[in-house]
């Protein structure tokens, strides 16, 4: 026998994106459910340490993401869990976002305590009802046995687009030459690390290091990221698809976050490759880490402390939407009249099948608008998307997928998802310039 829930507005997925949407949904009024699969809330940023977050800003140091994410870093700013938006030490952004992910695991439940969301931990979705169009509910394998969760209005944050495919939403998956998405990485931290040695041989060896780092202001800089170690990473002949030493300090004064790993070739929404990749994923881990103690200045006493509870993944499915945001808009920095968003990350595709990274800067004013159409799916007309799996190409999700753009995307789709059920109508029948009124009135930036 099924236990059956019924809410306003249910978002599945409890990643920043999807705790974003239930904040905005509650804050709106709205009886809002929350389903997470773990016992924890925080997605790719707690599961599988992706850290920090980054970039809110454009790579002139203009700030472009506001609203709940921002009040989230103020947050756990005042408890001594974050430092706030730091200069991007190895340049490829402007700013990065550290932040202590045990801290925001905890802000986040009860941030959405204060907004009188409903969170169900431990919550597998399998299966969406739909009809005609419309989904009536979605099910849950709990450890209380099944449950049925129904709503007016749903928002997919899964990451993975799972409520979206299960609901029979047409989707993509990678780039449209042969399907391959960008690899996964299992990342890591490590504790012990003598950063001040790494940062003095950076000083002394700059050519070894990505062309943008900011040398010349290092002295004065806290070290927030390194790329680079190229000789290094040549000499030790790793069979990992690299071509590049990348880690992340913080949040302890001798911890970095490793991000190196590169597990290709594999579907993510295969469970059988997915288990694949986590056992090829903590391989590489450790042999990394053995590399890094060896050869690397200021390793020598480091040592493992953590390893994802999941591999990181990038890139699976996303939805076909009413718009498809592409390259050229994100390059351009095309502004639409339905934005719901902007971010000013880069292109940043991990290649799928080689060594490199290919990034693309944004012209203009160093920001992009996401228009509310990406959030629409075709075919469901009770659902809106927020997150890696909105409507994109392959290139242009290289940069929506990363973190403070998820943010913004959730709090949209949040809010969009209260005000249609408040009103009885579909999210594609919000009014955009009420939307857009009401996410500037609560600190989003839209222009």
């Amino acid at each position: 026998m099924h236990s059956i829930l019924e809410a306003d507005v249910v978002v599945v997925g409890g990643g920043p994106a999807g705790i974003n949407a239930a904040l905005a949904a509650g804050r709106q009024g709205a009886r809002t459910v929350l389903v997470e699969r773990y016992g924890f809330l925080g997605g790719m940023s707690t599961i599988a340490l992706v850290y920090p977050w980054m970039t809110f800003h454009t790579m002139d140091g203009k700030r472009v993401i506001g609203g709940i994410a921002q009040e989230i870093v103020e947050r756990l700013a005042a408890r001594g869990a974050s430092p706030g938006h730091v200069r991007d030490t190895c340049g490829f952004v402007h700013t990065v976002t550290p932040y202590h992910p045990e801290v925001y695991k905890l802000l986040a439940l009860e941030m959405l305590r204060e907004a009188g969301v409903k969170v169900l931990a431990h919550s597998f979705m399998h299966e969406a009802v739909s009809e005609t169009g419309i989904i009536r509910a979605v099910r849950l394998a709990t450890k209380s046995g099944p449950v049925e969760l129904r709503a007016k209005q749903f928002v997919d944050t899964t990451g993975d687009a799972d409520l979206a495919f299960f609901a029979g939403v047409p989707v993509l998956q990678g780039r449209e030459s042969d399907g391959k998405t960008q690899p996964m990485t299992m990342k890591f931290r490590m504790k012990g690390v003598d950063l001040q040695a790494v940062k003095q041989y950076m000083i002394e060896h700059p050519d070894e290091f990505y062309r943008k780092t900011p040398i010349d202001e290092l002295e004065e800089l806290p070290l927030t990221a390194v790329q680079g170690f190229y000789k290094h990473w040549k000499e030790a002949g790793l069979p990992i698809n690299r071509d590049q030493v990348l880690f992340f300090t913080g949040p302890g004064e001798d911890e970095i976050v490793v991000n190196m790993v590169r597990v290709q070739g594999l579907d993510g929404t295969d469970v059988e490759q997915l288990t694949e990749a986590e056992e090829l994923g903590r391989q590489q881990v450790m042999m990394i880490a053995d590399f890094m103690k060896r050869c690397l200045p200021g390793f020598a006493k480091a040592e493992i402390t953590q390893v994802g509870t999941q591999i990181g993944v990038r890139e699976t499915r996303r939805v076909v939407g009413r718009y498809a945001l592409a390259m050229e808009d994100v390059v351009e920095g095309r502004r639409f009249e339905d934005v719901i968003a902007r971010s000013g990350y880069p292109i940043d595709i991990h290649d799928p099948s080689g060594k490199a990274v290919q990034a693309a800067w944004i012209n203009g004013d160093g920001a992009y608008d996401i228009p509310y159409r990406c959030l629409l799916p075709k075919d469901i007309d009770n659902l809106l998307i927020a997150g890696r799996c909105i409507s994109t190409t392959h290139e242009a999700l290289a940069t929506t997928r990363l973190t403070p753009s998820c943010m913004a995307t959730g709090q949209a789709a949040g809010t969009a998802a209260a005000m249609a059920a408040a009103q009885g109508i579909s999210p594609a029948e919000v009014d955009i310039r009420s939307l857009q009124e009401t996410l500037t009135q609560n600190g989003a930036i839209l222009v």
